[in-house]
């Protein structure tokens, strides 16, 4: 199944908390876009691994996923290494994306920087003829996306671009509380995090307002790129 974008989180809810409202908006156009989990997120201190499997499959259905799937590596150990990394080229080379959208480069939890860098170091390696990946029995073909972008999370991080999802903020806010374990819910007995307060949910409004105002937007998320970006005319620029 080829789609027209992978989108990758450490965690079931990264996408959805990072880039939801670009997932769907693009899912309106018309495109193609799966998501991975890395792992369970089987260490959160609310809820379980098995609740955000089914939480993450009730996200999938309102975000109008093609797929979702998740590679089990352990939630806070796995690594950049050798194996990670060729467990996700066995993906890359399934689905050939044209864009691969990833967790931050950096930010207060470590997994989210590792899934980072192990999504960009799997992207590089799917293109190269000399690694070798076998799915179903068959020798896959080399394949590496056109752009690698990263989303922003938790920390502030300046975007190299913005995406207009003004249309788009009720709906990523649905996706989002389809994880009623891990977001605000005053009825709720679990011990409190730092983001299932309420106050977290306004300040998901707050970012998104941040990185929509300077663009004239009403509500955005931003992204950082791997390469320069380009365009092909002045005009295209917001």
């Amino acid at each position: 199944m080829k789609v027209d974008i992978l989108a990758i989180g450490a965690h079931p809810d990264d996408v959805e908390l990072g880039a939801g409202g670009t997932v769907c908006k693009e899912i309106a156009a018309g495109r193609k876009v799966g998501v991975i989990d890395l792992t369970r997120g089987e260490l959160g201190t609310r809820g379980s691994a098995d609740l955000r499997d089914q939480e993450a499959a009730e996200s999938a259905s309102l975000m109008g996923l093609e797929f979702r799937m998740n590679m089990g590596f352990k939630d806070g150990f796995f690594e950049n290494d050798e194996i990670h990394q060729l467990a996700l080229v066995q993906q890359i080379r399934r689905f050939q994306p044209e864009i691969i959208i990833c967790n931050a480069i950096k930010d207060r939890h470590p997994d989210h920087g590792k899934g980072s860098k192990l999504v960009s170091n799997a992207c590089f390696l799917s293109g190269l003829t000399k690694v070798e990946s076998i799915m179903n029995g068959q020798q896959q073909t080399v394949w590496r996306p056109k752009w690698v972008y990263h989303y922003i999370q938790d920390r502030y991080i300046n975007p190299d671009f913005v995406v207009d999802i003004s249309d788009f903020m009720e709906i990523k806010m649905k996706s989002i509380m389809a994880f009623k374990s891990q977001f605000f819910d005053p009825a709720s007995s679990e011990p409190a995090t730092a983001i299932s307060s309420k106050d977290f949910l306004e300040f998901l409004y707050g970012r998104a307002i941040e990185m929509g105002r300077q663009s004239g937007f009403l509500y955005a998320e931003g992204f950082t790129v791997e390469r320069t970006a380009g365009v092909d005319s002045l005009f295209n620029l917001k």
